[in-house]
């Protein structure tokens, strides 16, 4: 006889539902894993959760989290059972992402009204999470967070967490890229006294999107009607320097500058959503493009009603992030995956569909699919030099690097801008006017004029160890030899991941293909 988790036996006694609407979790199961008292700080949180009940029958946000460091010689394993709600799993996604950690395998499948999903992260260099405060950390970000939840703090700002906090304003920026732009943006940001205190600059297939915090420098409070009035004015400031002389596609992309302060939506995402909006995924010049960073593919299966993404690159950080992002923004629901890392490769395959529960339905919007992944990833790829700013925050300090940068011939391919107590701790990445990389006697003429102990050249980038993974048997088994496209039956990809969530045993891999 299955034992009921408690969580589920509550849930069944405060009448959600009938007994067969919810999954059978065994207990025992759960009990063997050692870590009853983060169980036990979970269901403290049921009272809560029942405060926020519009209706009897509404289903539940309920998360389940436990973070071991004993399973695994090589990761850390974070479990997280949810009820199954559109943007949970990428919530859970997100809350990895921010706090650095690298995915390095994961297992995500949907029973019913369930979620569970087993993640094995490490730090960058590859080590498993020995930081008791980070652990704890992560166990309560991953039970507080929510979908549309706009009470988490966005990762852009340093100070204050906030968007719409003490003056601060955030301008949306979207169009064509050009050499210098970035450097016109900051100076009319100078001229108009607005203090950058928070900015991201993403590049991609010749377009820019870009996210800039500021605040006021004028002295005194003005009143509500007096700021938004002068936010206008620099928008349609910022909008005429976006605009220009160089709409590469004419005048429907050629601005798309927007106040934000009113929301506080994840900064990452937002920039995913700016530039799918802007649609950097399309080819801008018929018969030139960039050969894609990624290998997708989608393939319908038609007796499961799934259709089934691949995703093969070079592990990059946030990898997993941007491809759910990308996939929920996109309105698909992802029911079942797998990730996988071998040395500096990734694999990813989720079985998805609609919101409606249809899968993907034409070769158009396949080929959208592809394109958006594809773009997806490349949007996180940082070309050229690593140049990195850390000084006293002034006034004009962007438009002076960055003019700086121009008048050296150099483009900003990518930048993210933080200040904190008064310090400028800024990252560039840039390249010169036709893409190539820089050379050193270009990088000691722009340290030389910045300053040598301001602006320095990070030659070894952030630390992103690839080490090779062991595969047992039972991996290989249960992936079928790896490589090709839908290669796992469904109940087949249900039992291993109910295998790795350590819900059932071993043995039931055994005829896992016989449906």
């Amino acid at each position: 006889m299955v034992t009921r988790h408690p969580m589920e036996q509550r849930i069944l006694r405060e009448g959600n539902g009938p007994a067969t609407s919810l999954p059978l979790i065994p207990y025992e199961s759960i009990q063997g894993g050692g870590r009853m008292e983060e169980l036990a700080a979970s269901l403290d949180e049921y009272d809560k959760l029942v405060i926020r009940m519009n209706t009897p029958r509404r289903v539940l946000s309920l998360s389940l989290v436990v973070v071991d460091n004993a399973v695994c010689p090589t990761a850390t394993l974070v479990k997280v059972d949810s009820a199954r709600e559109h943007g949970i799993l990428l919530e859970a996604v997100r809350v990895l992402a921010d706090l650095d950690l690298a995915v390095r395998k994961a297992y995500i499948s949907s029973d019913g009204r369930w979620f569970m999903n087993v993640f094995h992260v490490t730090d960058r260099c590859g080590r498993k999470l020995a930081d008791r405060s980070l652990t704890s950390h992560l166990e309560r970000s991953l039970c507080a967070s929510r979908p549309g939840d706009d009470t988490q703090p966005p990762a852009l700002l340093t100070e204050p967490a906030g968007l719409e906090v003490h003056g601060l304003t955030t301008f949306e920026l979207a169009g064509a890229d050009r050499p210098g732009l970035l450097s016109e943006v900051f100076a009319v940001l100078r001229d108009v006294e607005c203090d950058v205190v928070a900015a991201k600059v993403w590049t991609h297939n010749g377009r820019v999107a870009s996210l800039i915090t500021v605040r006021e420098g004028r002295p005194g409070s003005p009143t509500d009607a007096d700021a938004t009035l002068r936010a206008r004015r620099v928008e349609a400031r910022l909008g005429n320097v976006l605009r220009g002389d160089h709409a590469v596609r004419g005048a429907r992309n050629a601005t798309a500058v927007a106040s934000s302060s009113a929301s506080a939506a994840h900064s990452d995402r937002r920039m995913h959503q700016l530039m799918f909006a802007d649609r950097d995924y399309e080819q801008t010049t018929p018969g030139v493009s960039t050969p894609p960073r990624s290998v997708v593919s989608v393939q319908n299966w038609v007796n499961r009603g799934y259709s089934i993404v691949n995703v093969e690159c070079r592990d990059q950080p946030k990898l997993l992030f941007d491809v759910i992002c990308t996939l929920t923004d996109m309105e698909y629901v992802v029911f079942h995956g797998i990730i996988d890392t071998d040395g500096d490769r990734a694999r990813q395959e989720f079985y998805i569909r609609h919101l409606d529960g249809t899968p993907i339905s034409s070769e158009a919007e396949r080929q959208r699919v592809i394109q958006c992944l594809q773009a997806a990833i490349d949007r996180r790829a940082c070309e050229g030099a690593m140049l990195e700013l850390c000084t006293a925050d002034r006034r004009g300090l962007l438009a002076d690097v960055t003019q700086t940068f121009r008048e050296h011939g150099l483009s900003v391919t990518r930048a993210e801008v933080t200040t904190k107590a008064g310090i400028a701790m800024d990252v560039f990445y840039v390249a010169d006017t036709a893409g190539h990389a820089v050379d050193q006697r270009t990088v000691d003429a722009i340290t030389e004029r910045v300053g040598v102990e301001s602006l320095k050249l990070n030659e070894e980038r952030r630390p992103w160890c690839h080490q090779k993974w062991p595969t047992t048997e039972e991996d290989r088994v249960a992936n079928g030899g790896g490589g090709g496209v839908g290669l796992f039956y469904l109940g087949s990809i249900v039992k291993r991941n109910l295998y790795n969530l350590g819900l059932i045993r071993s043995c039931s891999l055994q005829g896992a293909h016989s449906t």
